[in-house]
């Protein structure tokens, strides 16, 4: 595997790693995932290039008194998995690059200086990056390593996308505006449509990446120019466990009725709140859409409101483009649901989209294609592939293209 580059997805408690090689195939990735970091019951899970898999725990007893792994002991067990395929570089996702960054950047001191800066704008996630930066720093002292920032592909959005109506001083002084998030996913998939579609670096699509957080995406020839996440990964649409859009009134009403602070009402809009909150079942779009059909009438709500509020951006989102050429599904949902790609669809009739309903059944498990019927815009289904591009964005910045 030759010019390997390690892409690292650091979060406060885990490690999502891959080991990325300048080919295609399977036999070009190795990847794996450390959970439960800071715990006794840390554990780390992988496939191997010949496609064996390996789950090996820290502490085998689960002894609560045992030594916590940290992630400098899981990142010297992932080199040591590596042992045979040195990296020649490592790309570190990083969620918040603010205004600074708008493109990926090899790693410094001044780097390192600014995204710990940036973190009041992402206190939940950029400071959980550093800590792979750090490790990563002190395990591989030798080999270059790049930050790719999830909101540098926004940052092309013009200012009357990106600005809210607030005071000035708030954007000067403190950086608020809206930033957006997914973007190696958003920039993934409409580079891919453009290729697949035979319309190289051209073409104006709607993304959306529906997981257990949900972004939509206006792509005009390659570059974003609207996004429904804002300042943080919390505006936009309706997601496993975050609200998307409320009223700013709500936590007023919530403060005042309810005696809430404003932590406790961050903590339910974050993680109490969006299909857990309206069914309270599941999170999980495919525990909803069967309950759904057992008639269960909350999960049939969850299900509504996520589809319309989904229409609803992608509608709003086709403001910013000059012309519409097609929408692409992407994320664990937007893969997988093709119950939920219908309903959705069914929604936005004023944009002429024809779904073909076989071949959107058949659109699943990794499957990639078009699941339109030919007429009005192309509807496609593209498996996101953000450590990919992670890996090929460092490689860009160190001049590693091949």
């Amino acid at each position: 595997m030759s010019a390997c580059i390690l892409v690292i997805n650091c979060g406060s408690s885990s490690i999502k790693y891959a080991l990325i090689g300048s080919g295609t195939g399977a036999e070009q990735r190795i990847a794996g995932l450390a959970e439960n970091l800071g715990t006794a019951q840390a554990r780390i899970k992988g496939t191997q290039a010949d496609g064996s898999t390996f789950n090996y725990q820290f502490n085998d007893n689960n002894d609560a008194q045992a030594k916590p792994a940290s992630h400098a002991d899981a990142l010297q067990y992932i080199l040591k998995q590596l042992s045979n395929h040195q990296p020649a570089a490592i790309g570190h996702r990083v969620v918040h690059g603010g205004e600074k960054f708008t493109q990926a950047v090899q790693i410094d001191s001044q780097v390192m200086a600014s995204i710990r800066q940036t973190s009041a704008l992402a206190p939940l996630h950029n400071p959980a990056n550093l800590l792979g930066i750090e490790a990563t720093l002190a395990l591989f002292p030798s080999l270059p390593q790049v930050a790719v920032f999830d909101t540098a592909f926004h940052q092309s959005m013009p200012p009357h996308a990106y600005r809210y109506a607030l005071p000035e001083t708030l954007y000067t002084d403190y950086g608020v505006r809206r930033y957006g998030f997914h973007g190696t996913s958003h920039a993934y998939v409409s580079e891919r449509a453009n290729t697949l579609a035979g319309m190289p670096d051209q073409g104006g699509w709607l993304t959306a990446h529906l997981g257990n957080g949900c972004s939509t995406c206006a792509i005009w020839n390659g570059q974003s120019m609207d996004t429904s996440m804002g300042l943080t990964p919390l505006e936009g649409v309706v997601m496993g466990t975050r609200s998307g859009d409320v009223d700013p009134g709500l936590h007023r009403f919530l403060a005042d009725n309810l005696g809430w602070s404003l932590l406790k009402i961050d903590e339910v809009l974050n993680r109490n709140s969006g299909l857990l909150g309206l069914s309270g079942l599941s999170n999980d779009m495919r525990t909803l859409v069967d309950a759904a059909k057992q008639g269960n009438e909350k999960a049939q709500l969850a299900v509504d409101v996520f589809c319309y509020r989904l229409a609803k951006s992608l509608a709003a989102m086709s403001c910013a483009l000059p012309a519409l050429h097609g929408l692409i599904f992407t994320g664990g949902i937007g893969e997988n649901a093709a119950d939920i790609r219908a309903k959705t669809i069914s929604l936005l009739p004023h944009f002429g989209c024809t779904l073909d309903d076989g071949k959107n059944q058949r659109m699943y498990a990794g499957a990639e294609g078009r699941i339109d019927a030919g007429a009005g815009p192309q509807i496609w289904v593209i498996p996101t592939d953000e450590e990919g591009r992670i890996a090929v964005e460092t490689r860009q910045v160190l001049g590693l293209i091949e």
